[in-house]
C-alpha cells in the first residue's frame, strides 16, 4: 500500500515531530499501559504486574524526558526560523543574537548565519561606497566644470576626486605623445615635488606603465610586504604599492593613463575599485579627445576671425595695427593690475578681436575723411553689437562677448549699445575701454592730428570716474 507523506512533508517541524512522537512513542505506550491495566486485573498475570509497572514508569520518565529535550530544541530551531525570516525582510539584515552555549548543530547554524550576515553587511557597504564614489564624481563635474572649455580644471578636479573617494594618497595623469611615444604629466594630486619634476615617464622601455600603455588593460599592484616598493622601470620611486593604473583608450587607441597610488587604510584596492577607475578613465578619454578637437576647431575659427579684424583694418589707412596696440597695452595693464592669468587671456583676445564688428560698416562711412553726421556715427555704434555677433557661434568664445560688446560703455551710463554704468562694467571691459580710447587719440585721423602724450593724459584724466576707471588710468600711465 503507498503511503501519501505529503500532507506530513508540508508542516512544520514541530508539528513533524509530534506526529511521529504520537507514532513511535505514545502509541507504544498506550499498549503498554493497556497490558499492564490488564495484567493488574487478570489472576493469571498477576505475578508480572510489578514488573509491568517499572516498565511502564520508565518509558513514560524517558518519554516525557525525550519529549521536553527535543521540543525545547525544536522550539529554539523555530524561533531562529522566525528570527531569521524577520532579519532578512529587514533593509539591513542583523546578527542573530546566540544565547546558548556549546558546539550544537542549532549555535552552528546561528553562527554560520551570522558570518553570512557579516559578509553581506562587507558586500553592502562596498556597493554602497562605490555608489559614492561614482555620485561624488558626477555631482563635481557637474558643478559647473565645461572640459571643453577648460580642460586642466576639468583633469584636476577628476584626479582630486579620484584620490579622495578610492581612499588613495595620491594620483596622477599622463598623457601619450603621439610620435616619440613619450609619456607627460597632465594632471596630478597630493604627489611628490620629485615626481611632478620627472620630465619623460615612458620611451622605449616596458615596465608596469608600458605594459598597460601596450596592452590597454589595467593593473592592480597590491600592497608588498615589509614595506616593499615598485622596481619596475616605468613606475617612480615615490609611487609605492597598492597600485591602481588604468589606461586612456579612445577608439582602442592609448592615449594616456591614471596611476592612484598608496591606501591610507591598510588593505589594498580591491578589484571593484579597478572597475570604477576604468570606468571613470573611457569617460575622462572621451573628455580630453573632446577638448582637443574643439580646442581644434578654436584656434581655427580663432585664425578666421584674427584674419577678419584684419581685413577690417586694412580697408582703413587709419586704423592699421591699432588692435594689436590696443592688445599690448592692455595686457601690461592687466598684468599691473594684479588680473588672474584668465583674466589676462580675456583681455587679450578681446583686444585682438574688439573691432571685428566693423567688417559690417560700409566703406563710405568707415573711410568717410570727414566727421560722421548722426545717421552715419549711429551705425558705427553697431559694430560692438556686431562683433558680438561674429563669436556667438563658438561656445568657448563666451568670456570674450562682453568686453567686445561693450568697450564703448562709459561708467556714466552714456556709452553705447547697452548703457552699462558703474559696477555692471566688468574690469577686463574698463581696460580694453581705456585702452582703445588712448590709442584713438595717439593716432592720426582724417579730420584731426594725434594727441600727444600730455594731450591724451589730460583728456583721459578729464572724464576720469565719468568715462574711465581711475585705478585702469592710474596703470595706463604707468606702463606708457
Amino acid at each position: 500500500m503507498k503511503i501519501n507523506l505529503k500532507s506530513v512533508e508540508d508542516v512544520s517541524v514541530r508539528r513533524k515531530f509530534v506526529i511521529f512522537f504520537v507514532l513511535l512513542s505514545v502509541v507504544p505506550f498506550i499498549i503498554l499501559f493497556s497490558l499492564f491495566f490488564m495484567s493488574y486485573f487478570s489472576d493469571d498475570i498477576k505475578g508480572n504486574a510489578a514488573l509491568l509497572f517499572w516498565s511502564f514508569f520508565i518509558v513514560g520518565f524517558f518519554m516525557f524526558i525525550t519529549f521536553m529535550a527535543i521540543s525545547r530544541t525544536l522550539g529554539k530551531i523555530n524561533i531562529m526560523s522566525k528570527k531569521v525570516v524577520k532579519v532578512v525582510a529587514a533593509p539591513m539584515p542583523e546578527k542573530i543574537e546566540i544565547k546558548m552555549e556549546g558546539d550544537n548543530e542549532i549555535v552552528q547554524i546561528a553562527r554560520s548565519f551570522n558570518e553570512v550576515v557579516q559578509k553581506l553587511e562587507g558586500s553592502v557597504r562596498e556597493l554602497e561606497r562605490s555608489k559614492t564614489i561614482l555620485q561624488d564624481v558626477l555631482t563635481k563635474v557637474s558643478s559647473g566644470i565645461s572640459f571643453t572649455e577648460n580642460i586642466n580644471a576639468f583633469l584636476d578636479l577628476i584626479m582630486k576626486t579620484m584620490v579622495g573617494a578610492l581612499d588613495a594618497k595620491s594620483g596622477l595623469l599622463l598623457l601619450l605623445n603621439g610620435g616619440d611615444r613619450v609619456l607627460t604629466l597632465k594632471s596630478y594630486y597630493g604627489v611628490e615635488e620629485a615626481v611632478i619634476r620627472k620630465e619623460n615617464w615612458f620611451g622605449e622601455d616596458i615596465g608596469a606603465l608600458g605594459y598597460v600603455i601596450q596592452e590597454k588593460k589595467p593593473l592592480l599592484v597590491p600592497r608588498i610586504p615589509n614595506g616593499g616598493s615598485v622596481s619596475q622601470k616605468g613606475l617612480d620611486s615615490g609611487f609605492n604599492p597598492p597600485l591602481l593604473c588604468v589606461p586612456l583608450v579612445y577608439q582602442n587607441e592609448a592615449i594616456g593613463v591614471i596611476i592612484i597610488s598608496g591606501k591610507e587604510k591598510v588593505e589594498n584596492f580591491k578589484e571593484d575599485e579597478l572597475l570604477i577607475a576604468s570606468n571613470i578613465s573611457s569617460q575622462v578619454s572621451m573628455a580630453i579627445v573632446n577638448a582637443r578637437l574643439n580646442a581644434d576647431a578654436q584656434k581655427t575659427y580663432m585664425e578666421t576671425i584674427t584674419a577678419l579684424a584684419m581685413a577690417v583694418e586694412a580697408r582703413d589707412l587709419y586704423s592699421r595695427g591699432h588692435s594689436d596696440r590696443v592688445c599690448a597695452l592692455s595686457v601690461k595693464i592687466a598684468y599691473k593690475m594684479g588680473l588672474s592669468e584668465n583674466q589676462i587671456k580675456i583681455v587679450k583676445e578681446a583686444a585682438q578681436l574688439h573691432d571685428v564688428g566693423k567688417i559690417g560698416i560700409p566703406d563710405d562711412i568707415l573711410r568717410k575723411p570727414g566727421s560722421l553726421d548722426e545717421g552715419e556715427f549711429e551705425a558705427i555704434r553697431q559694430h560692438p553689437a556686431i562683433g558680438e555677433g561674429i563669436i556667438i557661434p563658438l561656445h568657448g568664445f563666451f568670456p570674450l562677448r562682453d568686453p567686445i560688446r561693450h568697450h564703448h560703455e562709459w561708467l556714466d551710463g552714456t556709452g553705447y549699445p547697452d548703457h552699462l554704468k558703474g559696477d555692471d562694467i566688468s574690469i577686463e571691459t574698463r581696460i580694453l575701454t581705456a585702452c582703445d580710447a588712448y590709442d584713438a587719440m595717439t593716432s592720426n585721423r582724417p579730420y584731426r592730428k594725434a594727441f600727444t602724450l600730455e594731450q591724451a593724459k589730460a583728456e583721459l584724466i578729464r572724464f576720469k570716474d565719468t568715462r574711465y576707471d581711475s585705478n585702469v588710468l592710474d596703470a595706463l600711465f604707468f606702463v606708457i
